[in-house]
């Protein structure tokens, strides 16, 4: 068996955490990293005790809201958010940590991973959000989009 190199180990984590995901529209999950340790995780979906999109329906779905734009309208906290939520929760630093995500983060999960002090963010999938690209590039925030043809998942269980 070949053994997975980190990115793809890592990635293959936040693929798995977005299973957890209860949005209509998009299911992301990321996996915050340091030193080769995951600190903590997060799946997009209703706050902590609510009822799930699932159940009440998507409100950015229902008012055609295109991707993108008006992240205010939408019931669940994105996968980035709730992993810097979980490690604040619990009292984890993530001071310099890399964080691997499902997709490109949005100008509001930019702005926190920002201020919590991540230093990488590793992407998947593409995302359109020109002012989340804009503040980034002002920033010395490592950011790379994650380089492997097929789902690591797939790469790792070797599934075709």
């Amino acid at each position: 068996m070949d053994r997975p190199d980190n990115d793809t180990y890592f990635m293959a984590m936040a693929e798995l955490v977005s299973t957890r995901s209860t949005c209509l529209r998009r299911k992301v999950g990321a996996v915050i990293v340091k030193e080769k340790r995951v600190l903590s995780t997060g799946y997009n979906g209703a706050p902590k005790g609510l009822r799930h999109c699932e159940e009440v329906g998507c409100v950015r779905q229902n008012q055609n809201i295109e991707t993108g734009t008006r992240h205010e309208l939408c019931r669940g906290v994105h996968a980035e958010q709730n992993a810097v939520v979980q490690a604040a929760y619990f009292g984890t630093s993530i001071k310099d940590a890399s964080i691997y995500t499902t997709c490109f983060p949005c100008v509001l999960c930019t702005k926190i991973l920002l201020n919590a002090g991540i230093s990488e963010i590793i992407y998947m999938n593409d995302y359109i959000d020109p002012l989340s690209k804009e503040i980034l590039n002002e920033t010395d925030i490592v950011v790379r989009k994650f380089e492997e043809k097929n789902s690591p998942l797939n790469t790792l269980f070797n599934k075709k």
